[in-house]
Formats: C-alpha cells, structure tokens, sequence
C-alpha cells in the first residue's frame, strides 16, 4: 500500500493492493495534492538482495538479468498500446536513448555486486539523489531551497563514509570494494537520467507507451551488449534450480518495480522518489548480517545516521508548490462572497431570456 499525504497529515491518495489478482485499486480523496510520498523502499526494491544473491553463488550476468525484465515490460505494456492502436506521442529514438542508459544504469550497479558488498551497493545508491537534482533543475526547472540543498549534501557525506571504510575492509566487503563503489556512482548517473526522463515522459505523456518503449529497447540493447560481453559468463554458469529462482525471483520483482515508478514519479518526482526509495538500505543491513553472515563497519551505521538526517532535512523543507483543485471537481473549502453589483436576480437568470 502507498499512501500520499499533504502537510496536514490529511490522505490524499491512497494505492490499495488487490491480493487476489494482483492488481491495483485507486482511491482518489478529494483534498489539496500530495506534499510528501511515503514508499515501502524494502518490499518495493528486493531485487537488490537478488543480485547479491546470484553473485554469492558465482552468477556473473547483470545483463541477462535485466533482460528478463525488459523482455516482460515490452510483453506485457507492448500489447496494451498495439490494442490501443495508437501512434507514439514520444520520437523513437528519445525512447531508444532512455532505453540505452538504463540498461547501462543497471548494468553497472548489478556488476557491482560482483566486487562490493550489498550495504555499500546499497548506500552508494544513494548519489542518484544528486544526480538527479542536477538534471531535474538544467532540464525541468525545477527549483530547490537551500535547506533541500542541505540536506541532499548530508546525503552525500554520508556516502564519503562508506567509501572510507571501503577502502579499509577485508574480503568479507567484497573482492575489489573501490571498484565496486565507482561502478555504482557511474550506474547512478544514467539511472538518474533515466529517472528524470521518466518523470517528464509520465507527467506529460504516457505511461503505457513510457513502459512498452522501455521494455522493448531495453530490450533490443540488451540483447547486443550480452553477445558481447556476457555470452563467456552464460556458458561458465552451472544451472541449478536456485540460479534460476533467483533469475525468476529478480525479473519478476524489477517488473513490479518498474510498473509502480511512474505512478510514484508522477506524483512526487524524481528527487523524493530517490529519497524514499532509500528505506530500502537499513533491509541492507540486516540482510548482510544474518544471510550472509558478514560483518559491519561502524561506519555503516554512521553513514546511514547522516543519510537519514539529511532524507528528514529535504523532506520537511520541501516547497514545491501546490497545484490549484481541478475546476470539475471544484474546492469545498473555499469561501466564496457575492459581489455588491450582484443580484440575486441576475445570478438566477438564463442566459438570453
């Protein structure tokens, strides 16, 4: 469930997830938009501990990883716009470049798995949130206070210790954790641009055609870039029902991840869909204690403070204004006055009598 909520604390929106068939209902409330989007980061992004699930038992294959999951976006939302019969609203090729950098978003932070540990993954994650103001102020306009300024540069303090531990841990953080750490950052910048590309797609076009011109780019791209690099890694692969578990486990959560972050990037944008997405991290945590049965660094646990205090800093300085109530609906809790020159009369007369 995803529940919206304005400063008052008021519901704005809420997201109930149908267990029976899957699906989801909407129930809209008619009160003023949403100021702050809470999210279920560990139940929405479990596709993290799938990738460092498929590196512990020796799976080299971020690509073939990622296909599955484009391969279901293009099926599934392909065959609602060829139903609908319509024509793009987007030019191919901005949906191919969309298409291009996630696949190297999720390439690089899949291959850093591979050489870094699952909470510095995880907390490196975090540098999209910079990223992604950048992009969204040059190419949205949007505007930001100093305080969400603030609170975005704790954000990245917080970073800098985990690249300090990084840089002194044994084996148990991985066989090249620095490399693994750089992997991430370079991963967060395309998917930043691809969060932002999103978002202005979702605001402005369609969601339907957004999902389906992913998926089938994503996965055409895919297709090459694993008879390049990753065909030698399928080969050496000995398949086990857990591999493939954790191959079916991963395509399927990363497709209900991507079919919830349009809806989330539409109603409250690239930046604090990041921030909320980073809920996700403390799971890292515990995961990486009791699964893997690796130690922490302190300074995970310090890293994480400052994160967190710079999430609640952003948040709660957040000034993005408030869209006026759509005229069908009309504002119940405006007070409205009639006008001295105004007659009753007047006001019940038809028009043309």
């Amino acid at each position: 469930m995803l529940i919206c909520v304005n400063k008052t604390g008021r519901i704005a929106l809420t997201i109930v997830h149908n267990a029976k068939n899957g699906g989801c209902r909407f129930v809209y409330l008619r009160e003023t938009p949403a100021k702050h989007t809470f999210a279920g980061g560990g139940a929405m992004r479990p596709h993290s501990e799938l990738c460092m699930y498929c590196s512990w038992v020796s799976v080299d294959a971020p690509l073939t990883q990622s296909f599955f999951t484009y391969l279901c976006l293009a099926l599934v939302n392909g065959s609602i716009l060829l139903y609908r019969r319509q024509r793009l609203q987007v030019s191919w090729y901005w949906y191919l470049f969309l298409g291009f950098i996630d696949v190297q978003g999720n390439y690089l932070v899949n291959k850093a798995f591979q050489y870094s540990s699952l909470t510095s993954v995880a907390l490196l994650d975090c540098w999209t949130i910079p990223w992604v103001i950048i992009l969204t102020w040059i190419f949205l306009g949007t505007r930001y206070s100093i305080w969400q300024f603030f609170g975005a540069a704790l954000c990245v303090a917080g970073l800098g210790l985990v690249l300090l531990s990084d840089a002194g841990v044994g084996g148990e953080g991985g066989s090249r954790p620095l490399l693994g750490d750089t992997l991430v950052i370079a991963g967060t910048l395309c998917i930043a641009m691809s969060n932002v590309g999103e978002e202005f797609c979702v605001k402005k076009k369609d969601r339907v055609e957004l999902m389906s011109m992913l998926g089938l780019f994503g996965l055409l791209v895919s297709v090459c870039e694993i008879s390049i690099v990753e065909l030698k890694s399928l080969e050496s692969i000995e398949w086990s029902t857990k591999i493939v578990l954790a191959f079916v486990g991963f395509a399927l959560s990363n497709f209900l991840f991507y079919t919830l972050v349009p809806f989330l990037l539409k109603i409250s944008g690239a930046t604090m869909f990041n921030l909320s997405a980073l809920t996700s991290d403390m799971w890292a945590v515990v995961i990486r204690i009791f699964f893997y049965r690796q130690k922490v660094d302190w300074l995970y646990y310090l890293s994480f403070a400052v994160v967190a205090i710079g999430i609640i800093i952003y948040s709660n300085t957040e000034k993005d204004p408030i869209p006026s109530p759509s005229p069908e609906y009309g504002n119940p809790s405006a007070q409205y006055q009639v006008l001295n020159g105004e007659s009753t009369e007047s006001r019940n007369a038809i028009p043309g009598s």
